[in-house]
């Protein structure tokens, strides 16, 4: 009773910021609290006469065809690899990026280096998909036509998996480098000039620098975006995949992940039940990765961790 009595007297005293919060509040429990009753399709043989709560209740036995199948081992491998390669490859680049640019004392050209690193991050995946296609198909692509300009044999892309998953992982990167440059750009400059000054009485060079002052100040901010990061690794980028890999089933072994799966067992297969126990799967472990790393960061740096 005191704290409902101490809610409403806080409600009474900043009613403007709560009312400046409630279409936010009213957002996610449109969008992420009511569609939680869905889960509930995960452990049905969904069909369109019963409805949501009118299908037949099969229990854990679309968790336990995913498992024995072995689609479920696939989808996690190819999506948990593919996120840490992502991650870690990513955040790698954009940090050196970000150290060389604020290493360059012409402005003019330091602008205009970081806004066309940035220009990618605005292209569609759609366009980034068409770019692909062109590049790697079998007919008319620019690398078959160059191998068949000097005398090779072409290489059909779409029929090996191999080198997939570098294209991906570099288009990734490729689209993302300019917007996490900008990110650890901004964390450089906040770094105070006193202890680069001090560094040169002391008479360390640039790399020196870089190593002791730049570097060891960013670290707060490189664990915290892998943080952040890590807490959708199960989560993949559906636009890239279906984009540049689409519906080509010669390259599933390779290129699916648990989200294109998703959409191809509601959009395609109409397996609902099938599609939902695959995103409760992907949404509670990605929980328990989010929790568990949050503890390990904590135990080994309480500062860094995210709560």
């Amino acid at each position: 009773m005191t704290a409902l009595k101490g809610f409403w007297t806080e409600l009474s005293r900043n009613k403007i910021m709560f009312l400046m919060v409630t279409p936010a509040i009213l957002f996610f429990i449109v969008f992420s609290y009511i569609p939680m009753a869905g889960i509930y399709l995960a452990f049905t043989k969904f069909s369109f006469d019963g409805g949501i709560f009118g299908s037949e209740f099969i229990g854990m036995m679309n968790f336990k065809f995913l498992y024995q199948s072995g689609t479920l081992w696939n989808l996690t491998k190819n999506t948990v690899l593919y996120n840490l390669a992502f991650i870690f490859i990513g955040n790698f680049l954009q940090l050196v990026c970000a150290i060389f640019l604020s290493q360059i004392a012409n402005k003019y050209f330091k602008k205009a280096t970081q806004s066309i690193m940035f220009l990618p991050f605005f292209i569609s995946w759609v366009l980034v998909g068409a770019f692909v296609f062109n590049l790697f198909n079998s007919d008319t692509g620019v690398i078959n036509t160059l191998l068949k300009q000097l005398g090779s044999q072409p290489y059909d892309f779409y029929l090996n998996t191999a080198p997939w998953k570098y294209i991906i992982v570099f288009f990734n990167v490729w689209k993302g480098l300019g917007y996490g440059t900008v990110i650890y750009l901004a964390a450089i400059m906040s770094i105070s000039d006193e202890y680069y000054e001090a560094a040169e009485i002391d008479g360390a060079h640039i790399f020196q620098q870089i190593h002791h002052i730049t570097i060891p100040l960013l670290t707060p901010t490189f664990i915290l975006l892998v943080i952040f990061s890590l807490g959708g690794i199960l989560k993949g980028q559906f636009d890239l995949f279906y984009q540049i890999i689409g519906n080509n089933g010669m390259l599933y072994d390779a290129t699916d992940i648990i989200d294109t799966y998703v959409y191809r067992a509601l959009a395609v297969n109409f397996d609902i039940g099938m599609g939902s126990a695959a995103g409760l799967y992907q949404s509670f472990f990605g929980f328990l990765l989010v929790m568990t790393v949050n503890f390990i960061v904590k135990k080994v740096r309480e500062d860094y961790a995210l709560f």
